[in-house]
């Protein structure tokens, strides 16, 4: 039994230890297949150092301002005076031409030959005078105020006989229509007729007008009088109550009286009978027939009429201006009426005296004096129009003449001031065909040499290129839209090698977009000073200067979201069976830049892990694997 127990309990043990290796296996090697499933991450140092954030960049020195040389002439060069790099001043030799003549003299004798004859020609064949040959030789051309002052009058001569010919046209039709309208040996009433006609239509309507403005006046009397019965009623009122205060005055000093004797006699021996007792008790008793009666209805009366005399003091300032109005407006139709009855009046003996004219009109005999004063007025106006005609043609034929001379005069002096300045064109090439010469126009350096001795010159083309004196230089190179965003115009640029040259400057003058690559990058302009030629290449780096940094990552690991630029570094956490890394957000603000490292700001100590890449992507607080060396 002690046997058997034993070997039971060594098999027990052999199984644990067999499960626990198995486990132990099993785990490593889920382990293992975890850890290659993980995005593979390289890390680096966040380290302290230097960041130059400078561009830079090289670029061929170009001339800021240049002088093309060229000439006028097809000449061949004999010798070229000055080589490229020489310093000129104004007006010195560049080249030397051999003593030919041009191209240019040739055509321009050719053309100068072409020019006399067609001059020759256009006097033949205009059939110019001589004295405006003579004229245009000796240069006493007729001005162009003299030309205009000329034509004018003509012109203005031509307007006049026009208005002559037009009045005798329309006179002698005027007559014809005249002549048309009388008959032989008939006495044409026709006009006393029509001033019968005229001025009974005239009569009538004064006689009308005669009955409008009597409505008129009518109206406007009647209104007047609308106007003053209100007057009226108000004065009326006025002197009633002028008549009752006065008539309760009188009653009520009477009776006043009255009291006052009987009071009087009331205090003398033997008093007063019954009926005056009777008589003062009522006095100077309160109702009807006592003095306080008689005082009221007088204070009554004195209101009653004080309020007629403001009332008529109302209607009179109310209605003043209507009055006015009124009054006016009678006057005027007054006027109007009377003006009507004179003109009816006048009239009335106008047509008497019409009827009268015609009545002897029609008694009187025909007389034919009229016709034959008509017929002999048109037989002068048109003797008179025949000679107007003949004188409009005749200046007419003038003005046409006189511009025909004018145009032959102004082309032959066009003709004859390019004849002369061919002339001086011809000898001006003459004499440039010997002993001629290239001069520099401007005083500066020979930048470019674009013929040599044996060529010829082109015209148009340069033969030299000069920096003027004093002109700057330029160069530019491109750069990522990114890298400019970094500079400023004004940046003043160091050179690459600097020892290599004396007293330089480059500075940005201009950013601008690279027309070869639209949108991807920038096109810096610099200019340049000093003793530098172009053609010379230049390497400079431009930018913000050198500047240390406690934190600098490599850009790969700068990231960044909708929450802003970030890095993620490695934190090791310890396993049961190896150490985990899991990747941690923080978040950084970018200090400067250069094209590899970045100095930032954030909650780091110095000399953490910062992954740069990663085979998968990478999310902040998930597990990663650090690539073998990393």
């Amino acid at each position: 039994m002690n046997e058997n127990g034993k070997k039971k309990r060594e098999w027990v043990k052999t199984a644990a230890i067999i499960f626990l290796s198995v486990m132990l296996v099993l785990t490593f090697f889920s382990n293992t297949i975890m850890n290659y499933s993980l995005p593979e991450v390289a890390t680096q140092y966040v380290e302290s150092g230097t960041i130059t954030a400078k561009i830079r960049g090289s670029g061929t020195v170009e001339s800021g301002n240049p002088y093309n040389v060229e000439v006028t002439e097809s000449r061949k060069v004999s010798q070229v005076a000055v080589k490229v790099g020489d310093q000129v001043e104004k007006d010195d030799v560049l080249m030397y031409l051999e003593d030919a003549e041009s191209t240019e003299l040739k055509e321009a004798k050719t053309q100068l030959d072409s020019l006399k004859a067609e001059y020759d020609r256009a006097i033949v064949a205009a059939d110019t005078s001589s004295s405006i040959v003579n004229k245009v030789e000796n240069g006493n051309v007729t001005s162009t105020e003299n030309k205009v002052a000329q034509i004018d009058a003509y012109n203005s001569r031509i307007d006049a006989l026009e208005n002559n010919i037009d009045a005798y046209n329309n006179r002698i039709a005027e007559l014809d229509a005249e002549l048309g309208k009388i008959g032989e040996n008939v006495v044409d009433t026709s006009g006393e007729q029509q001033e019968v006609n005229n001025a009974q239509a005239e009569l009538e309507k004064m006689t009308a007008l005669v009955e409008t403005s009597k409505g008129k006046l009518e109206a406007a009397q009647g209104v007047l009088e609308s106007v003053n019965s209100a007057v009226k009623v108000a004065e009326e009122r006025l002197t009633a109550c002028q008549t009752a205060a006065d008539e309760a005055q009188a009653n009520y000093t009477a009776m006043l009286n009255r009291q006052n004797s009987l009071t009087e006699k009331a205090g003398q021996e033997g008093g007063l009978t019954d009926d005056e007792q009777t008589e003062l008790d009522r006095l100077n008793g309160s109702e009807e027939g006592s003095v306080t009666a008689a005082s009221k209805a007088l204070a009554d009366a004195q209101t009653a009429l004080e309020s007629a005399n403001q009332d008529m003091a109302n209607v009179s300032a109310s209605i003043e201006a209507d009055r006015a109005n009124a009054m006016n407006a009678v006057n005027a139709a007054q006027v109007e009426y009377d003006n009507a009855l004179t003109a009816e009046e006048t009239w009335k003996a106008k047509v008497a005296d019409a009827q009268r004219n015609l009545a002897n009109k029609q008694a009187s005999t025909p007389d034919n004096s009229y016709r034959d004063a008509l017929n002999s007025e048109k037989a002068d106006l048109t003797l008179n129009l025949n000679k107007a005609n003949t004188e409009k043609e005749d200046v007419e034929k003038a003005l046409t003449d006189l511009l025909a001379g004018f145009t032959k005069e102004v082309d032959l002096a066009a003709l004859l001031t390019k004849i002369r300045d061919q002339e001086d064109l011809v000898k001006d090439l003459t004499e440039k065909s010997i002993g001629a010469t290239i001069t520099a126009p401007v005083a500066g350096t020979v930048t470019t040499l674009d013929i040599v001795a044996g060529e010829s010159t082109t015209p148009g083309t340069p033969v030299a290129v000069l920096q003027p004196a004093g002109k700057g230089f330029s160069m530019s190179f491109s750069v990522t839209n990114e890298q400019a965003k970094r500079l400023s115009v004004g940046d003043v640029a160091d050179l690459v090698n600097a020892w290599r040259y004396d007293d330089l400057k480059v500075t940005l003058a201009n950013i601008k977009p690279d027309p070869s690559e639209p949108g991807q990058k920038k096109l810096l302009t610099f200019d340049v000073d000093g003793d530098v030629s172009a053609g010379q290449t230049l390497n400079v780096s431009v930018g913000q200067k050198s500047a240390n940094y406690d934190l600098i990552v490599p850009n790969s690991a700068i990231r960044e979201d909708n929450n802003g630029k970030f890095i993620l570094i490695v934190e090791s956490k310890p396993g049961p069976l190896n150490t985990r890394y899991i990747a941690t957000r923080v978040d950084v603000e970018v200090l400067a830049s250069d094209d590899t490292q970045s100095a930032i700001s954030a909650a780091l100590y110095g000399y953490e892990f910062v992954i740069t890449t990663s085979t998968k992507p990478v999310e902040a607080g998930k597990q990663v694997r650090l690539a073998e060396g990393g």
